[in-house]
């Protein structure tokens, strides 16, 4: 069954139990679904109201814009939660293969290696993908509804929490590819990634705290 159609309460138990997928990088996969998606319900219950009416027109267009990139990005998130489980099983099969021969060796580590890359990959996608939420969430917080304001911390939250979760699934990935370059470059992305991701966070929750406190 695909981990997106299983009730909340089926997915947190699956989660709970010896198998160890679904795991982080599903995880965090959702995670940034649910910023997403939170930061969609503060443009939708911030549009159409009189303090928005009082914004300038392109600041207006501007904060609507952030509604399809939203949507966009939790369809996409959404799909890696089962995605990121599947490279993981795939990986899981790769590890199964005999190796009693040179030969069942050889391919056997070459499916391994291909295994983990792919790993690696898909939670790099879902930590690009948590970035762009956390880009699109600061005109959110400073211009949403104020009684959503809290809505719009918790998607920034989320969205931070997705987006590290994702990078330590791919680090941990890394140390099984025996590509240098690759892995160089991929731990380079990743911490810029991570000092752009939390400079957003901090920057979204200093808006937010400043109209709740």
């Amino acid at each position: 069954m695909e981990l997106v159609k299983m009730t909340v309460s089926a997915f947190v138990d699956e989660t709970a139990s010896d198998s160890p997928a679904p795991g982080g990088g599903s995880v965090s996969a959702l995670a940034g679904s649910l910023a997403s998606a939170l930061g969609q319900m503060v443009i939708r219950l911030t549009t159409g109201k009189k303090a928005f009416a009082s914004l300038d027109e392109k600041t207006q267009e501007e904060f609507k814009a952030q509604l399809p990139k939203l949507e966009k990005a939790q369809k996409r998130l959404v799909e890696i939660i089962d995605e990121d489980t599947q490279a993981f099983n795939a990986f899981m099969e790769a590890l199964k293969l005999p190796k009693d021969t040179d030969e069942q060796k050889a391919k056997r580590n070459k499916a391994m290696s291909d295994a983990t890359v792919v790993a690696m990959q898909v939670p790099l996608e879902t930590a690009k993908t948590c970035l762009e939420v956390l880009r699109f969430l600061p005109i959110v917080a400073v211009h949403g509804n104020k009684n959503a304001a809290s809505d719009a911390g918790v998607a920034a939250l989320n969205a931070r929490s997705g987006l590290e979760g994702a990078i330590l699934n791919v680090k941990i990935n890394l140390g099984g590819i025996d590509d240098a370059p690759l892995c160089e470059k991929t731990r380079a992305e990743c911490n810029k990634m991570l000092e752009e991701g939390e400079k957003l966070k901090t920057e979204i929750l200093k808006t937010i705290y400043s109209k709740i406190e």
